[in-house]
């Protein structure tokens, strides 16, 4: 029984296990033009149901609560388009004196320049429990921003040159991530008294979309030819990548957490201001707004990357070798994620809990 149960509980690393294994044992399946055509079931179906589910499950007041956080979304874009690209080029600098290969190299330059993922970013932060709508908005603003100013990166760190299909890439998002929002909040408005009462395991559905993505994506690493580097490489570039995502992990906790705490009123009225009662800091961030923040800010899109390397280097014969990086840390991300879920998720509740216990009464 204690065996079941626990494996109810951790269900989610379970599946991960199993979505990585059945990947590498048979990964024609999920590849691109594979039986399971995850060309439309993935970059279609699977993030169009993401949101729409996020749009069923948030309170609409919630969501145009999050829009006007502007300087959570200014933290959030310029970490992910400004500051992420331009710490990797000076790293790099340092690796250049080493043995790596030069094109791994501009690989990981490449990652730096990628916009925020439309999906992993939110279905870790609703894992957690942390500000998902705060989440939703950066995810699909970040990708629309990254669909300009990532190949201009890209051009000035790289070098490279080409014309990027904007608008197709534009009513990708739009019909993938807005149209399911917002007719998952239409939804909700009728429904909502019945959601309320019943509340369906959004959370759970989200999750098994995830592993789906996991999956998929693990079969064009595991079936892509120009993986199949020297153990030495791939074992640096490993290292590399899973010390950057916890570096900048780390750095995107520090710099949301930093300052004195203090737990105060937010101008609203008396009946309201128990709801205001939050842990924010100097730069005004509860923890489940640090939650979105490290997710989104060193989340990295492989959705839109690969299309993107395909695009601004068309015809460069080191294309494979540049995109490596970018194959591994996607992955690497969510499985990274997924493993600190439960730390991250106790250090918000352990906070939230010091707020409640601390709050003056009113």
């Amino acid at each position: 029984m204690r065996l079941l149960e626990r494996m109810r509980k951790d269900w989610f690393m379970i599946g991960i296990v199993l979505a990585i294994a059945g990947a590498k044992l048979e990964p024609s399946i999920g590849v691109n033009g594979g039986p399971l055509k995850p060309e439309i079931t993935v970059s279609y179906i699977a993030v169009a149901t993401i949101f729409f589910n996020s749009g069923l499950s948030l309170k609409t007041e919630e969501l145009t609560s999050a829009l006007v956080h502007l300087k959570l979304h200014l933290f959030i874009q310029i970490f992910t388009l400004a500051f992420f690209p331009a710490t990797i080029w000076l790293f790099l600098q340092l690796l250049s004196i080493t043995p790596i290969n030069e094109w791994l190299l501009k690989g990981l330059q490449t990652v730096g320049c990628m916009p925020p993922p439309v999906s992993s970013a939110v279905i870790l932060t609703k894992a957690v429990g942390g500000n998902e709508a705060a989440a939703i908005f950066n995810s699909a603003f970040g990708s629309f921003l990254g669909i300009v100013i990532t190949p201009l990166l890209l051009l000035l760190f790289l070098g490279s040159s080409s014309s990027v299909p904007f608008t197709s890439i534009f009513s990708q998002l739009f019909m993938t991530v807005v149209v399911p929002l917002i007719i998952g909040q239409i939804v909700r408005r009728y429904i909502k008294d019945w959601l309320e009462r019943k509340k369906p395991p959004f959370g759970a559905v989200s999750s098994s979309v995830l592993l789906m993505i996991i999956y998929t994506t693990f079969c064009d690493t595991f079936s892509n030819p120009n993986i199949d580097l020297d153990k030495f490489s791939l074992v640096l570039i490993l290292v590399i990548i899973f010390s950057i995502q916890l570096s900048f992990m780390l750095l995107t906790f520090i710099f949301s957490t930093s300052g004195s705490l203090f737990a105060g009123p937010c101008g609203k009225s008396d009946n309201q201001t128990h709801c205001c009662y939050q842990m924010r800091n100097n730069s005004g961030f509860t923890p489940a707004d640090t939650v979105a923040i490290i997710f989104c800010s060193t989340h990295k899109s492989l959705t839109l990357g690969i299309p993107m390397l395909k695009i601004v280097f068309a015809g460069h014969e080191h294309l494979s070798l540049i995109s490596v990086p970018l194959l591994i840390y996607h992955p690497a991300q969510i499985l990274l994620g997924s493993v600190l879920v439960p730390t991250i998720k106790s250090w918000m509740v352990s906070r939230q809990k010091g707020v409640k216990l601390t709050r003056p009464t009113v």
